[in-house]
Order: C-alpha cells, then sequence, then structure tokens
C-alpha cells in the first residue's frame, strides 16, 4: 500500500502540481522601448565580504540598456575585506556604510532597509552581490512588471554549476526549489502559493510600504519567500527562470551545498521537531519508498516503484537540460533527495546543539 500510495504522489505532482517540473517560464529579452512606463529604479545590493565577486556585479548593473533613470546603491555591510574600495566609482554607484544591525533583524534584511531608506525611486531591484545580470536584464523585469501588472517580478537566477558538487547537486536545488513553489502556482493569482528567489526582487515601492516595509519581515531568514507572501496578500506576483543573471558565487565542495543547505533549512520548518519527521516520513514515501518497491518488490509492488521512479526521474529532466546536464542524471535523484533530507537533518542538529542559522559570521541563533 505505500508503493501504491507513493505511485498516487508521484500523479499528483506530475499532473496536478502547477507543472512544476516544466522548469519555466523565462522572460524574453527586452529593451527599455518594451516597457509600458520608464520608471526611476534604485538597485540596492546588501554585501557583506564579498571582495571576489563585487566588482564584476557591480559593473554589470551600472552597464544597463535602461533609457529610464537608475542608480546602485551598494549597502557595504560592515565588511573587512575591502567589498567598497572593490565596486568601483560611478556617478550612478552610491556606497552606504552600513549601521551596526539591531537586535531583532536579519543581517541582509537590515542591509536591504537601509538601501531602501536612501531610495526615493518608486521601483527598487534587490539583487545579491554574487549575481552578475546582462545588459537587458533591468529593462526586462520592468517590462514584466506591467504586462499584466504584478507588484513584484523575481526570477531564479542560473546558479554555477561547474565543480563536481556543483554538477550533481544544483539542479537538484533548483528542482526542489520548483517542486515547493510552483511557478504557475505563484503566478496565478487565484492560488495562495506565494514564492520568490532573492538574487532578483523587483518590487513596486508602494507595494512594499503598504505591508509595512522591510521592518515588517525584519527576521525572517528565508526573506525572499517572506516578502513574496506578505506582497501576494495585496497583489499578484511573477516568478520565473532567468536566462539572463547568473550566481558567480562558486560551492566547490559538497561540504559548501551541504551548508548553504543546513543554513535555512530547518527554518523552513519552523525549527519543528514535529514538521521535521512528517517531513523526512513524506521524503521517504515519495523518494526512497519507489526504489525500494523496485529492488525489492514484485508484482503489482514492483510495477508501482518502477512507475513513480519513471515519473520522478522524467520529471528531473527538463531541469536538466536546463542546466546542460545528460538526462542520465535522474537515475542519481534518490541519492540526491537523500543528501538533501540529511542537509536538513544536520541543520536541525546544528539547531538544537549548536549556535543556528549563520551567515557571514553571524549567528542567529
Amino acid at each position: 500500500m505505500i508503493a501504491l500510495l507513493s505511485l498516487v504522489i508521484w500523479l499528483y505532482l506530475v499532473l496536478l502540481h502547477g507543472r512544476f517540473w516544466s522548469s519555466g517560464p523565462e522572460l524574453r529579452p527586452a529593451t527599455a522601448a518594451s516597457a509600458v512606463a520608464l520608471p526611476d529604479i534604485d538597485v540596492i545590493v546588501p554585501a557583506r565580504d564579498e571582495v571576489a565577486t563585487i566588482g564584476p556585479v557591480i559593473a554589470s548593473l551600472l552597464a544597463q540598456d535602461y533609457a529610464g533613470k537608475f542608480r546602485v546603491i551598494l549597502v557595504d555591510d560592515n565588511s573587512t575585506d575591502g567589498t567598497a574600495a572593490a565596486a568601483g566609482i560611478s556617478p550612478r554607484l552610491q556606497i552606504l556604510r552600513g549601521q551596526p544591525k539591531p537586535t531583532g533583524w536579519s543581517g541582509k534584511l537590515w542591509a536591504l532597509a537601509q538601501g531602501v531608506a536612501a531610495s526615493s525611486a518608486p521601483v527598487l531591484l534587490f539583487t545579491d552581490a554574487d549575481i552578475v545580470h546582462d545588459a537587458r536584464h533591468l529593462a526586462t523585469l520592468v517590462a514584466r512588471l506591467d504586462e499584466p501588472r504584478v507588484e513584484l517580478v523575481s526570477e531564479m537566477v542560473r546558479l554555477n554549476c561547474t565543480s563536481l558538487p556543483e554538477r550533481a547537486l544544483v539542479p537538484a536545488f533548483v528542482y526542489f526549489f520548483q517542486m515547493l513553489y510552483p511557478f504557475a502556482s505563484v503566478n496565478n493569482p487565484r492560488s495562495k502559493v506565494a514564492g520568490a528567489a532573492g538574487g532578483t526582487v523587483l518590487v513596486r515601492k508602494q507595494a512594499l510600504d503598504r505591508i509595512g516595509g522591510i521592518e515588517a519581515i525584519k527576521s525572517a531568514l528565508i526573506d525572499d519567500c517572506t516578502l513574496a507572501r506578505a506582497i501576494k496578500r495585496i497583489g499578484p506576483l511573477y516568478l520565473g527562470h532567468s536566462g539572463l543573471a547568473s550566481s558567480v558565487r562558486p560551492y566547490p565542495r559538497f561540504a559548501d551545498i551541504w551548508n548553504m543547505i543546513a543554513r535555512t533549512a530547518f527554518t523552513q520548518l519552523r525549527c519543528s521537531l514535529l514538521l521535521l519527521v512528517l517531513t523526512l516520513i513524506g521524503l521517504t514515501v515519495v523518494w526512497l519508498v519507489p526504489v525500494g518497491a523496485l529492488v525489492f518488490g514484485t508484482g503489482w509492488i514492483r510495477a508501482s516503484g518502477a512507475a513513480a521512479c519513471v515519473l520522478a526521474a522524467a520529471s528531473y529532466v527538463p531541469t536538466l537540460l536546463r542546466y546542460e546536464r545528460s538526462p542520465l542524471w535522474a537515475v542519481a535523484l534518490p541519492l540526491i533527495a537523500l543528501f538533501y533530507m540529511a542537509a536538513t537533518v544536520g541543520s536541525a542538529v546544528k539547531h538544537w546543539f549548536g549556535s543556528g542559522s549563520q551567515w557571514k559570521n553571524r549567528a542567529y541563533g
């Protein structure tokens, strides 16, 4: 019966779960002339100890082919490695020295709040200090803001996928994100599903003010999806994949990806032991039971396991193709899922016996 349940779950996921597997949509590149309006834009980049990436990131933002007025606000969050100096100098670049983080704020959101306070533009672009942008990216995002009108536009940028750990695990990270937040459901105003990818978030300042500003979500460690949930209560969202922005942050070791997952995995479960146990049971049914049924079962049990395995593998192929990986990697998906499950448990153990979530030499308890 568990094998049959697993198959039913996979039939639901593939047929009724917002086409999460489709690895879309993706905006067509646009020029400034494609936009209905050309609002002033402030691009806010929070950065803490990002000297290795900040130069090309800021250069790509300053080179945007956008006919409206825009500027880049770099919030240097008390870096110790010369991040601000590495950003360069430009009339369009304003560098803010971040103030000490107050109690109750996450570091990134405190930096964003300072950038928003220094802004006077009606539209804001939040982007990370490791994202390099094609010159057409800003115009493309603005064009989508109005056709049809949404309050927030976000994109899952292309992640680094060069080292062996990245090739093995990064496409799955994107795939699992799509499974948690099916883009079609996020983009459906009638659906309560809300999500965003923090590397690229274009938001109307008026919408941000209506939810109470950054301060309304100040303690969120998963800030992008928390912001999306708040914004969707007042208006529609757009979430898609980007062909015009990519992350240059490397993850050369398996331990680097483990730490990236463990940083917020237990937070996603609201630090609840019950939710952790239920999640592990659910993931076991989804990922491990089909393999067990296929290998050790007989008759209809083996057939159910085989069908579930085929559906799971097939659903992963579009994401693999997006990252130019062989479809044969789909065979390893249960093992990859096991890695993510173990990292989630590691996140809980770190929370209970360690310092909890940490990022950029900050601990969040």
